[in-house]
């Protein structure tokens, strides 16, 4: 038999995994969430809606729900990566290059930061425009396979994939719902109404 188990007796059957935090003991390091949950919580918690797809049928009834909610089937969107005008095209969606003339943004992005809910951006997917000029409404549509853990792990991403030219004006999206005016952390940042469709594709 072990001294230690001589010592202390028995290890009790509990793993360290089993083991709620508030059991664990204060100096104990939480148990870290995988990334796509941390991503899910913290999105949410920013005040924007998630719609999580199987595959592409389902993007599509969903992308169809969010335009019959908000009466969006013969408002004009605003787009720029024309690889989502293919993707939607049973929808003959009405697109423009004027932010005065849509009444919603449809978009993909770079990565989706796991540690604060975020969005990642870039000019691939907003060209040179502030996220204060484009509209209110956003539809943006992602893959599982974006899920980093931070900032930097997307940075290393989009520099990783553009090896000729690295795109310009990078920046997140992370404040999903009405800002108030009163709190200074979010002081300057431009909130919008943001839809999020998921498609599984791992």
């Amino acid at each position: 038999m072990s001294l230690f188990r001589k010592l202390f007796g028995k290890k009790s059957d509990k793993t360290e995994e089993s083991i709620p935090n508030q059991e664990r003991g204060k100096y104990m390091p939480e148990i870290k969430l995988p990334a796509d949950e941390r991503f899910t919580i913290n999105f949410k918690a920013n005040g924007g809606k998630f719609l999580y797809c199987e595959n592409m049928d389902e993007i599509k009834d969903s992308f169809n729900s969010i335009l019959e909610e908000n009466n969006w089937q013969d408002e004009k969107v605003f787009l720029i990566d024309e690889r989502l005008k293919a993707l939607f095209k049973d929808f003959n969606i009405n697109t423009t290059k004027l932010v005065s003339e849509s009444a919603y943004f449809l978009s993909t992005c770079e990565y989706l930061i796991s540690d604060d809910g975020s969005l990642l951006i870039s000019s691939n997917q907003i060209a040179e425009k502030k996220l204060q000029e484009l509209p209110d409404h956003f539809i943006i549509y992602a893959t599982t396979s974006q899920f980093v853990e931070n900032i930097g792990e997307g940075l290393k991403g989009i520099k990783a994939k553009s090896k000729s030219t690295i795109p310009t004006n990078i920046t997140t999206i992370k404040h999903f719902k009405t800002v108030d005016d009163k709190d200074f952390l979010t002081y300057g940042s431009s909130a919008k109404n943001l839809y999020l469709l998921l498609l599984e594709d791992l």
